[in-house]
């Protein structure tokens, strides 16, 4: 039996609900994603409270809030105090997402769910990996190795890797195999048959333009509404699917020479763009190569002008702008605000890049049709005047005289509770007469002077000593002094983090200026709410900038990828059941959709066996690099140790002769640069590929078929036997390993 592996979702199933799922792994519990949404809903996280106290270690994917948002309310309320792993991108742009999500709804209600604190606790608990970085777990997690890749996108996005006993589980949601300005495409594709892969169904009913063509349909509607005079807004997240469209925006703007203003504003906007400057290594290879030559940095942004309050909108210069806030469900943060007051002029446009989420204001107004007037409750925090100040001041007056009190009945029991029973006994000072007058009766009996002072300490019947406090310093030397531990002295990322609150929206500091006043602010305040119908006459637009494979693609992964079994989650009911159903026709025969709590078992059908591979063996052996491992054919006979494991053993005889095996898997259009390179005239023609005048190379078979096993693929050459089909055939063979 191979290594057991149980699913647990806990959200996101049959439906677009955050993401938050169990894995369990020979007993060893990962909670991959922890996520919320923009309602911030108590009850969707009633599942993970069930189970937050087991779980082992945490896996983040992405840094939005349907993949993390409810981590800090999980460690504050649910006790979860597991590892979190994450790439560096996941674990800084996920911080500030929490952070503006947190002070857009303290300045429009008495949000309490989580503070900033919570966030800095929640985050100071995770391990940051770089893509392909094998980490090995320790304790009851011996013998995991977990790893993350590239997973498209958002920036550091992840596509989780867990092994155990060779066997592969991959964690592969909200994947983009298409190459972006900011990102690469994700690597899924590189995996081929692990024994269970988690991937959603969310975009599998959809199908996606080209890039090139969605893109100059973005830019044309942007500057046909500043051309006429009206103002675009882009409701979008803090840190994820926004900085595509900012490079977007700042290449065309730089091209085309225009002047209309872009604002980017978010309560992190500055610090969000002072993290992505420093993350070129993660992105798309055109940035890092134009980095590396040029020392261009992409996200040096010219015409884009990053603010963090409202009041410098509303400063700006009359005329038409392109503004970038957030939230992109509209549901609070700038965009809401915005939103209410551009919405009624038909010149304005709102521009949606990504599908709201379920019953948020996004989502209604991106109906066909949209409604031509929403409901809408504008909020927004006032410093207390007048009566209402005087009596917030007396209650807090009293609160203070109430806390002085308490404290100090508290400090009273303590000392008398120190000094015991007799207060007498504790003033060195004072003497009791009764004794001192007993003492020298006795003394004039025996003939003595009875005029005796005594002065000075006398012994005490308490513990307290009449003496400053002693202690005795019991540190620990060696031959060369005091032994000193290094870690005392190693500062830490997450105490440099803390030292400070930034105001200049350098990158080692948390918050931009007017973040930093919003929370430094201690005024006395309340939130105001008042309902107002808003008449939409402006344009609303939806394209997809949501960086995810669509439908065609998703199908094509799945197929070159052909797990063993295969789970899926997050997804409309029916883009969930429509995946199904193709993937047990096309993919494999063992396709699974648990609903809520619903655990699974996925374990291997597979028989895994540990075995030794003997000295006397090894030193036979010839291997040659494949990637990043060696191969190598072994004729070996299996025996014991004394042990009593598996090993393998030479043979006693010669082995007889193996057919020539080739080994690697060839993807025609590498091939057909490869050949181009070479000085081949080559060309994809009816689903061949044509290698000069005469040979033809095509592929047969299928990677995969319907029923868990590998196919038969075959690449066949065709041609007469001359010069150019013996060249071909040679740089065919030079891409295979032969064995």
């Amino acid at each position: 039996m191979g290594t057991s592996v149980q699913v647990t979702p806990l959200c996101g199933v049959y439906s677009e609900n955050p993401l938050s799922y169990v894995v369990s792994i020979d007993g060893f519990t990962f909670l991959v994603d922890c996520g919320w949404n923009d309602h911030f809903d108590p009850s969707l996280l009633q599942p993970l409270s069930r189970v937050a106290s087991t779980i082992d270690a945490v896996l983040l994917s992405h840094p939005d809030t349907l993949h993390l948002g409810a981590l800090p309310y999980a460690v504050k309320q649910f006790g979860l105090s597991a590892s979190v792993f994450s790439t560096e991108p996941v674990y800084r742009l996920g911080l500030l997402t929490m952070y503006d999500q947190y002070l857009s709804r303290k300045q429009v209600s008495e949000f309490d769910l989580f503070t900033l604190d919570d966030i800095d606790s929640a985050f100071n608990n995770v391990t940051r990996l770089t893509y392909s970085q094998n980490y090995h777990l320790s304790g009851k997690g011996e013998g995991i190795v977990i790893s993350p890749h590239v997973a498209g996108h958002l920036l550091g996005g992840t596509v989780w890797k867990i092994t155990k006993d060779g066997e592969d589980v991959i964690y592969a949601v909200d994947f983009n195999h298409r190459k972006e300005k900011h990102l690469n495409g994700t690597v899924l594709e590189s995996f081929v048959r692990p024994a269970v892969l988690l991937t959603d169904a969310y975009n599998v009913l959809n199908n996606q333009p080209p890039r090139q063509r969605r893109d100059r349909d973005f830019l044309e509607t942007v500057k046909k509404t500043l051309e006429a005079g009206g103002n675009v807004l882009l409701p979008v997240d803090t840190a994820g699917r926004v900085l595509e469209l900012i490079l977007i925006l700042e290449e065309y703007w730089a091209h085309n020479f225009l002047n209309y203003p872009i604002f980017f504003l978010t309560y992190v906007a500055s610090s969000t763009i002072d993290y992505v400057k420093s993350f070129l290594e993660w992105m798309s290879d055109t940035i890092a190569k134009s980095f590396e030559t040029s020392r261009d940095n992409a996200f040096l942004l010219k015409h884009v002008r990053l603010i963090v309050n409202k009041s410098e909108l509303d400063n700006a210069p009359v005329g038409p702008k392109v503004v970038l806030a957030s939230m992109a469900s509209l549901e609070a943060g700038f965009s809401h605000d915005i939103f209410v007051e551009w919405a009624t002029d038909v010149k304005n446009l709102v521009l949606f890049t990504e599908r709201g989420q379920f019953a948020t204001l996004a989502r209604m107004l991106q109906a066909d049709p949209p409604p031509k007037a929403v409901k809408i409750t504008l909020s927004k925090r006032v410093p207390l005047v007048g009566e209402e100040l005087i009596a917030y001041e007396e209650e807090q007056n009293r609160l203070k005289r109430e806390e002085a009190l308490k404290a100090s009945l508290i400090k009273k029991e303590e000392s008398e509770a120190s000094r015991g029973p007799d207060d007498s006994l504790i003033d060195p000072m004072v003497i009791d007469a009764s004794k001192t007058h007993t003492a020298l009766d006795v003394v004039g009996r025996h003939g003595g002077t009875r005029d005796i002072f005594i002065d000075g300490f006398v012994p005490l019947s308490t513990s307290v000593a009449p003496m400053f406090p002693f202690f005795d310093n019991n540190s620990e030397w060696d031959d060369f002094g005091e032994v000193i531990n290094p870690d005392d002295y190693v500062i830490k990322d997450e105490d440099m983090d803390q030292a400070t609150i930034n105001v200049g929206g350098d990158i080692d500091g948390k918050f931009d200026e007017g973040s930093a006043g919003l929370v430094l602010d201690t005024k006395p305040s309340k939130v105001v709410s008042n309902e107002l119908t808003v008449q939409v006459k402006c344009s609303l637009i939806y394209m997809d900038f949501e960086g995810r494979s669509d439908g065609r693609s998703v199908k094509s992964v799945l197929a070159h990828v052909a797990p063993l079994k295969l789970v899926l989650v997050h997804g409309s009911a029916e883009a969930t059941e429509h995946l199904k159903q193709h993937c047990l026709k096309h993919v494999c025969p063992h396709v699974y959709a648990p609903q809520i709590e619903e655990t699974i078992d996925v374990t291997s059908d597979l028989c895994a066996y540990k075995v030794q591979l003997s000295e006397k063996l090894m030193s036979n052996v010839i291997s040659k690099k494949l990637g990043d491992f060696e191969i190598a054919w072994v004729d070996a006979a299996v025996g014991k140790t004394e042990s009593g494991m598996l090993s393998l053993l030479p043979l006693s005889n010669s082995p007889s002769p193996h057919k020539s095996l080739f080994v690697g898997d060839l993807k025609m259009a590498d091939f057909k640069q490869f050949l181009a390179s070479k000085g081949v005239q080559v060309e994809f023609a009816g689903g061949a590929l044509r290698c000069g005048e005469y040979v033809t190379l095509r592929k047969v078979g299928h990677m995969s078929q319907k029923g868990g096993g590998s196919g038969t693929q075959q690449i066949v050459i065709e041609g007469p036997l001359c010069e150019d089909y013996y060249k071909i055939r040679d740089y065919l063979y030079s891409q295979f390993y032969l064995l």
